[in-house]
């Protein structure tokens, strides 16, 4: 078992690979960036090696079943493994070691790893799309500014969501959580010179802090809720997995505390309605916008609710079904999310807001029970969306002259840019969840679980989220390879002239004026991708009693009893035959110009609704303008009084004290004091001076006298006291 054992190393490589990076990455050939794509290369082995070792643990334990029907039947009675058919399955026990990082007050800080289906197949995902996007950064940030700074953030960021994924311990945990925002914030503001970079990133880092002081507020919770079942407090993460289900912790509690950790989630993985940083981070370079969309940023939160979901299970009551915080947050946010996409031209803003509304599907799914749908979803959705980011990339890179923007700059790249093309339609036709390819066969499970766990409202929610998604997704495609190419708004050398372009990186100079396809270096990814897209959903295929991803990831320790529906084809051609009635109608309204010609200039509703969309609900209006200035303002004017009529006047105040103690030290202390004294004692050595200047003559005969007198003066005076 060394690669469990030893896994450790998977987030130790590339931070150190960090450390090098920064420091020595100018001296190497490549700028550093060969260090970085070594370094995940060798993490990605060693997760690679964990995830075929813990299959092979699981597959062991499952052999093993047969012999161990008293301890299925012990580990049923604790909750602690449970299929819905009631076939229980051999607990298979996480590898853990920790070791006591520090000790204060009688309490022990552990660090360590947890490692089990669930980090293992992060590790995977992680790595894997980390690893792409090295490889695919070095043509497409070849040139930039700060070339060795932004491989030297990449390793950081993915060693950063390493550490949060093997963390054993909710300290640890947040640690890494707190690591990846850093490194989100450093990457989306990786041109800070223009100011509206600096301020996505700003955006990006305070709007998650919010959610973060829900995150601080339930790892405390958490610590409690341990001691409370076990009598001794920890962080520990499968000790808190184990107290939540205990029984032993009041069901408030665990209500508190599961809040707590939503409020995080929220602000993490974009979720209404602490969304609104997540459309403006893509000011960074687009390799981050895939990697922070795919793999780490947002994909932190809904890994906290999948790593913590007893205390959410017990807490929102999620096996009784109905209405509970997580699925109504999830549920909001997909609409709200596929409902923005309409209305972008930015094709990464359209794929942005799909993230969203996707990560709403993963968090509902996980408030509606559906837990290995929901992280089966996390895992598929990783593949198709860092396909179609890298592939907007690649239509900016060779296609669009740096420009994202779908009606001015593009349209019909499918002959110019054929591979970016083909790769590009088979991330969207995942995305919007068609038979056969991965999302049909995660997003389904979602819907299906919701139908069948008294959660019948978000199955419909669902439904329509992915009409919207094959609708807007159809939209993207047509405006961006089909049609007559709208380019040309480059200048002589090439270079966009749009405002608002993106990632307009110094370099890129010898480009040809025509777009063309990219070089191997970004397609060779985008191809790998494409592969994982199509062929990722048969992990979990139950139409063809595939159910490897459930095998292999759910956990079966300290996790609660989850309802498994069986694979309905009904139900899936429902689901299909709603995305391929998106399709058609984006392909109508979009494509054929057969919908509502101008619908919104006839109709005031049409129109006020699409300006409702274009200002984004209003949300960014209330936030800024209304919450932030109202709070602001006050702020902003008691502060200018204070400075005007305490501060200045206590400086002032010292001022005059000060220079009132000057005068009274410089006319009494040191002109009539010391002056006084030292002249004093310069007259009067001065007089003694002069007396004794009388008494010396030079005459010997004059100072025998003296000496004479003197003694007999003397002589008389002993006689007298005598």
């Amino acid at each position: 078992m060394f690669f469990l054992d030893h896994a450790w190393l998977v987030p130790l490589i590339p931070a150190v690979s960090f450390a090098i990076i920064l420091f020595f990455g100018k001296r190497f050939p490549k700028g550093g960036s060969e260090i970085g794509i070594v370094a995940l290369g060798a993490s990605w082995v060693l997760s690679v090696g964990a995830l075929f070792q813990w299959i092979h643990r699981v597959n062991q334990a499952s052999d093993a079943s047969g012999a161990l029907g008293t301890v299925k039947a012990f580990a049923s009675s604790l909750k602690l493994a449970a299929t819905s058919s009631g076939e229980h399955l051999a607990p298979v026990q996480p590898i853990v070691h920790s070791l006591t990082w520090f000790q204060s007050g009688g309490i022990k800080f552990d660090v360590g790893i947890q490692i089990d289906g669930l980090a293992v197949m992060m590790m995977f995902v992680v790595t894997t799309i980390s690893l792409l996007v090295h490889i695919y950064s070095t043509e497409y940030m070849r040139g930039d500014r700060r070339y060795t700074y932004f491989f030297a953030c990449l390793s950081l960021f993915t060693a950063s969501m390493l550490v949060l994924v093997v963390a054993n311990n909710t300290l640890q945990l947040l640690a890494g959580w707190e690591l990846v925002g850093l490194c989100s914030f450093m990457l989306i503001g990786h041109w800070w010179e223009e100011k509206p970079n600096s301020d996505a990133a700003l955006k990006a880092f305070l709007t998650t802090r919010t959610g973060d002081i829900g995150l601080l507020t339930g790892v405390i919770m958490t610590y409690f809720i341990v001691g409370r079942a076990t009598g001794t407090p920890s962080f520990n993460i499968l000790a808190l997995n184990n107290a939540a289900l205990s029984g032993k912790v009041s069901h408030l509690l665990l209500l508190m505390c599961a809040i707590a950790l939503m409020c995080a989630i929220i602000g993490k993985s974009g979720q209404f309605p602490l969304h609104t940083w997540l459309p403006d981070a893509m000011a960074g370079p687009t390799p981050v916008s895939a990697l922070i969309h795919a793999a780490t940023m947002v994909v932190a939160g809904v890994y906290l609710g999948a790593r913590l979901y007893p205390v959410f299970f017990e807490g929102f009551s999620i096996g009784h079904g109905g209405v509970n915080m997580m699925s109504a947050i999830g549920g909001v946010t997909i609409i709200i999310g596929a409902g923005l996409a309409f209305v972008q031209d930015d094709i990464k803003k359209v794929l942005a807001y799909s993230t969203i509304s996707q990560l709403g599907y993963m968090v509902m799914g996980l408030g509606v029970g559906a837990w290995i749908a929901a992280i089966f979803h996390l895992f598929t959705h990783a593949f198709f969306k860092a396909d179609l980011f890298l592939g907007a990339g690649s239509v900016s890179h060779s296609g669009s002259h740096h420009s994202f923007d779908m009606k001015k700059d593009m349209g019909g790249l499918r002959t110019k840019m054929p591979q970016t093309f083909a790769t590009f339609v088979i991330g969207s036709i995942a995305l919007a969840g068609i038979f056969p390819l991965a999302g049909f066969w995660s997003k389904d499970e979602i819907l299906v679980t919701a139908g069948k766990s008294g959660y019948t409202f978000f199955m419909v929610v669902g439904l329509i989220g992915a009409f919207m998604t094959a609708a807007y997704m159809t939209r993207c495609v047509y405006l961006t390879f089909f049609g007559e190419y709208r380019g040309g708004h480059a200048d002589d050398h090439g270079h966009a002239v749009a405002a608002d372009a993106h990632d307009t990186h110094a370099t890129h100079d010898v480009h040809a004026h025509e777009p063309h396809e990219s070089p191997l270096a970004i397609t060779g990814p985008l191809w790998v991708l494409s592969f994982f897209a199509v062929t990722a959903g048969f992990l979990n295929a139950e139409a063809f009693h595939i159910e490897k991803f459930k095998e292999w990831f759910e956990p079966r320790v300290a996790f609660p009893d989850l309802l498994h529906p069986a694979f309905s084809w009904g139900a899936a051609g429902i689901s299909v035959a709603i995305a391929l009635l998106g399709v058609y109608a984006g392909y109508a309204f979009y494509w054929r110009n057969q919908g509502l010609v101008n619908f919104t200039e006839k109709s005031a509703a049409a129109r006020a609704g699409k300006t409702f969309l274009v200002n984004k609900y209003y949300l960014d209006v209330l936030y800024t303008d209304v919450i932030v200035r109202s709070i602001k303002g006050p702020i902003a004017d008691a502060s200018y009084w204070i400075n005007q009529h305490v501060i200045d006047a206590v400086l002032n105040g010292v001022g005059r004290g000060s220079l009132a103690v000057a005068r009274f030290t410089y006319d009494i202390l040191d002109q009539r004091g010391v002056d006084g004294i030292v002249n004093g004692i310069a007259v009067g050595t001065g007089d003694a001076g002069g007396a004794a200047r009388s008494v010396e003559t030079g005459r010997l005969q004059w100072y025998a006298l003296m000496m004479f007198s003197g003694v007999a003066l003397f002589s008389v005076f002993l006689w007298i006291a005598h």
